[in-house]
Order: structure tokens, then C-alpha cells, then sequence
């Protein structure tokens, strides 16, 4: 399976990417607050590459349960100056999380390579065109409802199948619309107006979101569920984190992690590998 960014095909068969979380924001569920300045993003961004993150995904706007959209003058002071200072600093690929078009067509134009809408291209009309005009990589998520409201009741007849119907439609309106089929990812959105258990199914029933055939990116990192699964508090989810990150490398169900804590996911995708190659080099014929 491969996945084009900018002048790189990746071939996500080989290994999973990490994408390194950077929130721009004073808001944000895990770590709001902590790199809200303009130096300090661009420093943990710095560390986040050295730390093995090959893509680093700088939002500006928080989308944790109950959050508020924020206006477009806001969100782009917080995010392009960060990516301004960034390109051409960094090797790895650097994506922003937003669904304002006028945000996305900005960051493009300073070195963005990736656009992350957690609306699929919903929210805004716009960023369809915008899809279809810029070349450009995209994450397209599945969320019901907004971010305000998303957790207040969210029902499926059944989840999967709801959500990979839902990707698999929006893939191909931007395909039609123009766009490379392969610069397009999905996300089923985990904790995105998703129960506890509606989280755990889309984990772990990913067979339908596969044959979409397209790289799926999954984002799991110190979320909620964890907390009713384990019972700990958001800084003592790393280890819930890496166990769901553990299982879908070895069910081959997702190609890119999106994560807080990246020298533990890049040490835990190429332990695995390095494992699962040496297993096939002694049992060739599995």
C-alpha cells in the first residue's frame, strides 16, 4: 500500500508512519497549553522529528468532546507562523489539522504537505475546490456531529459499516472532484461522536474500512476510552495507547499513527517489524 506526501511515495507496507501531535492550542484535551507559543511548538516539533516522527500534525483549533470552534484570524495566528518557521527545517512531512479551507489553502502555501480535516471535507464547501485546485496529501476523518455536541448520545445501526460507507463516499467525491486517489488516508475517528463500545468495534473491525484500499490513519493516543477501559487518569494512558497500536500492527489494520509520545511508538513499529521480518526469515513459507 503506498501513500503520496509531497515528492515521497511511502510504502506503508514496509512500515507504519508516525505523525507526531502538535497542538497550537490553550484547549486541547491532552496537552493544551504546553507548546501554545509560537518557539515552543517549533522546538518540540524539532524534537518530535529527532524523536523518529515522520510527519508532525500541527492544529490550531482544539476538537476535544465539547470544544468550541475558534474564528479563522485565531486559528491562523496560531498555525502559520509555526509552519513559517518550520519549512525547510524539517525533513519529515508536516501535515495541519483544520477544517477551514482559508486555513488549509494558507498553510499549503508556506510548505504544508498534508491536510488533516476531521470533517472529511464537510464543514467547509469549500475545501473541496481547494482539494481539487492545490496538490496536496489529505486525511479525511469520520465524526458525527461537531465537536460541541459529538458525545451527547451518538448512535449506529452498526458502526463499521456506517463509517467505512461514509470514507469510502467522501473518497470518491474528491477523486471525482480531481484529486489523486493516491494522496487521500482515512480516519475512522476514535472518540469522534463514538460510544465506548463504537470505539472498540471500529478497533477491531477494521475489514470493512481495508477494502476501501486506501491507508488508514488511526488516532488513539491517551483518548477517553482508554480512561473507561483502564481507569486512569489522560498521563497514565501510554501504556492502553501502545497495547491498541500493538494489536493493529499485528492485524496489519492501520498504516498511521497519530500520536502524543512518539519516541514510544517509533521504538514499538520497529521492535514489531523487526520481529515480524526475522519470524518470516525463519518460517519462509508463513
Amino acid at each position: 500500500m503506498f501513500w503520496k506526501v509531497k515528492d515521497k511515495l511511502f510504502n506503508l507496507t514496509e512500515r507504519p508512519l508516525v505523525m507526531g501531535i502538535l497542538n497550537v492550542t490553550p484547549d486541547s484535551f491532552s496537552d493544551g497549553g504546553a507548546h501554545f507559543s509560537i518557539d515552543s511548538a517549533v522546538d518540540h516539533a524539532l524534537r518530535m522529528e529527532d524523536q523518529g516522527a515522520d510527519i508532525i500534525d500541527i492544529g490550531g483549533e482544539s476538537t476535544r468532546p465539547g470544544a468550541l470552534p475558534v474564528s479563522l484570524d485565531d486559528e491562523k495566528a496560531r498555525v502559520l507562523p509555526v509552519i513559517e518557521k518550520l519549512a525547510g527545517r524539517l525533513t519529515s512531512c508536516i501535515s495541519v489539522d483544520t477544517t477551514k479551507s482559508q486555513v488549509a489553502e494558507a498553510a499549503i502555501d508556506l510548505g504544508a504537505h498534508i491536510i488533516n480535516d476531521i470533517s472529511a471535507l464537510t464543514f467547509d464547501p469549500a475545501m473541496l475546490e481547494l482539494a481539487a485546485k492545490k496538490t496536496c496529501s489529505w486525511v479525511i476523518m469520520h465524526i458525527k456531529g461537531t465537536p460541541a455536541n459529538m458525545q451527547q448520545n451518538p448512535f449506529y445501526d452498526d458502526v463499521v459499516s456506517e463509517v467505512s460507507s461514509f470514507l469510502s463516499q467522501r473518497y470518491q467525491i474528491m477523486v471525482m472532484a480531481g484529486v489523486d486517489p493516491l494522496s487521500v488516508s482515512i480516519d475512522p475517528g476514535i472518540g469522534f461522536g463514538k460510544t465506548y463500545d463504537h470505539n472498540l468495534e471500529l478497533i477491531t473491525g477494521f475489514t470493512s474500512l481495508k477494502k476501501i484500499g486506501l491507508p488508514i490513519c488511526l488516532g488513539v493516543s491517551r483518548k477517553k476510552f482508554l480512561q473507561t477501559l483502564l481507569g486512569r487518569k489522560m498521563e497514565e494512558r501510554l501504556a492502553g495507547t501502545l497495547a491498541v497500536l500493538s494489536y493493529s500492527l499485528l492485524h496489519d489494520s492501520a498504516q498511521i499513527f497519530r500520536v502524543h509520545d512518539v519516541i514510544q511508538a517509533r521504538d514499538l513499529v520497529t521492535t514489531i517489524k523487526a520481529l515480524q521480518s526475522f519470524t518470516m526469515k525463519q518460517n519462509p513459507i508463513l
